[in-house]
């Protein structure tokens, strides 16, 4: 593993600039090895490194969130952005976390957030087929037919001129039903129960790819092993 100078390693995990780096080192307990460290230049491994006892966070960061209502996916965007719901340091890092894909203001459930470009771009790309389950409560009964219109692979939505990779529909309730994607078209949900002349209410994404939020409170995350 190479080395790099501690106040590198301090910027680019978030925790102040380069140019705050000697403060941080007296207001903070930054050991390597167990010894302190107060020289912002010198050359370090990693796994060395400890703030307050505690180890310093990956060089490289995936978490999985159950996204609350009102949150928007996006750096630059007007309202509560999802990023402020991290820790501070988490986000200043550099690369930035980015969502992986987006889910609407409106829309809840699990999301992941990483720095790793080559997942992002694995699990967003169109040739993915990740599959993804939402929970989605309508506004009218669901119809006997919708679950093998979805499934047919032939359902096209309005504007677009190629069909649907197939969906499995599962009905909870007249008005609750399980909906698993592998696209990610643009709405694609509420597009698709728009073009069965029904409406969707609210949307909760219970699944994406192999991770699941069963035990994340709203607003709640954890860290994914990669390694």
């Amino acid at each position: 593993m190479t080395s790099k100078r501690l106040d590198a390693y301090l910027s680019k995990l978030g925790y102040c600039t380069r140019g705050e780096a000697k403060k941080f080192l007296r207001i903070h307990e930054v050991k390597e090895n167990d010894l302190r460290i107060f020289d912002v230049s010198k050359k370090v491994k990693h796994s060395s490194i400890t703030i307050d006892n505690e180890p310093l966070d990956s060089e490289s960061l995936t978490i999985l969130m159950n996204k609350p209502e009102g949150v928007v996916c996006s750096h630059d965007d007007s309202g509560k952005l999802i990023y402020s719901l991290l820790p501070l340091r988490w986000q200043n890092r550099n690369p930035k976390l980015s969502t992986i894909g987006r889910l609407d203001r409106d829309t809840t459930g699990a999301i992941l957030l990483s720095d790793n470009g080559e997942l992002n771009h694995r699990l967003t790309s169109p040739k993915s087929d990740v599959p993804k389950i939402y929970r989605v409560t309508l506004a009218h009964p669901i119809a006997d037919s919708v679950a093998s219109i979805f499934a047919s692979g032939e359902l096209l939505l309005h504007g677009e001129d190629k069909p649907l990779l197939p969906a499995k529909l599962t009905k909870i309730d007249d008005l609750t039903v399980l909906l698993e994607i592998v696209e990610g078209r643009y709405h694609q949900v509420k597009r698709m129960f728009g073009a069965v002349q029904n409406r969707v209410q609210a949307l909760h994404r219970e699944t994406f790819d192999k991770w699941d939020i069963e035990k994340l409170q709203s607003g709640e995350y954890k860290i994914l092993d990669f390694k």
